[in-house]
């Protein structure tokens, strides 16, 4: 293990600079840790919702959010948009302008890889909206037609986070994470989504982008053990 001190002057990085640096295959572990917890997360949110029915405690969830006080549509729509499909080439040209071009790479490669999976599980599930479901929902701005399982926010948001995590320090961390809940209890609060859809695209995101991160690191690994042949 690399056990070097932070750079003198960078103490409070330091948790950052050791995650770093610890032996790549430590590091591939983790990421394949969270893909599984991501399948289980999506998997188990698929069984509750494959009925196509609401269960008294999803509809309780549900009802205590979409029924939570007017919010201004700027502050619900803000922090929304860290689960757009925008927020992928964005997120990954900000990354690649800060001259972090492995970073970009994780990013979009998460991010779309969520986007696109969400899609084809929305298909096989085929569950609806809560416009469709739920008689007294409240939609704020909230198409109520379509397909709701699993949360395409969701999923964008949680991958985003898988990969740019390592790169940031405490506070970082805890701010990404908070946000990408945020995301989720939004798109309840508006009506987009029932709580399973939101659990399962949380799982869908940390599976597709732990999978992205360990593959990345699996090439940077492959790249340093050539160069020291």
């Amino acid at each position: 293990m690399d056990t070097r001190a932070p750079p003198v002057g960078e103490d409070w990085a330091g948790a950052a600079y050791v995650y770093r640096h610890r032996p790549m295959a430590e590091r591939r572990t983790r990421y394949l840790l969270v893909v599984v917890i991501g399948l289980v997360m999506l998997v188990t949110s698929a069984l509750g919702a494959l009925p196509h029915s609401i269960s008294d405690a999803e509809l309780t969830v549900f009802a205590l959010v979409n029924n939570l006080g007017d919010v201004p549509r700027a502050l619900a729509w803000a922090p929304m948009q860290l689960g757009n499909v925008i927020a992928v080439p964005v997120s990954a040209l900000l990354a690649l302008i800060t001259g972090r071009a492995r970073l970009a790479l994780g990013l979009a490669g998460a991010g779309m890889l969520a986007w696109v999976a969400a899609k084809g599980v929305k298909d096989a599930v085929e569950r609806g909206r809560p416009g469709a479901l739920v008689d007294d929902a409240v939609l704020r701005d909230a198409y109520p037609g379509g397909l709701g399982f699993p949360s395409g926010h969701a999923a964008v948001a949680a991958a985003l986070v898988v990969v740019v995590w390592p790169h940031l320090h405490r506070n970082g961390r805890i701010a990404v994470t908070t946000l990408a809940l945020l995301v989720g209890m939004l798109r309840v609060y508006v009506g987009a989504h029932l709580p399973l859809d939101i659990t399962g695209g949380l799982g869908l995101g940390l599976a597709g982008g732990g999978a992205i991160a360990a593959t990345l690191g699996w090439q940077e690994a492959h790249r340093a053990a050539m160069v020291d042949r």
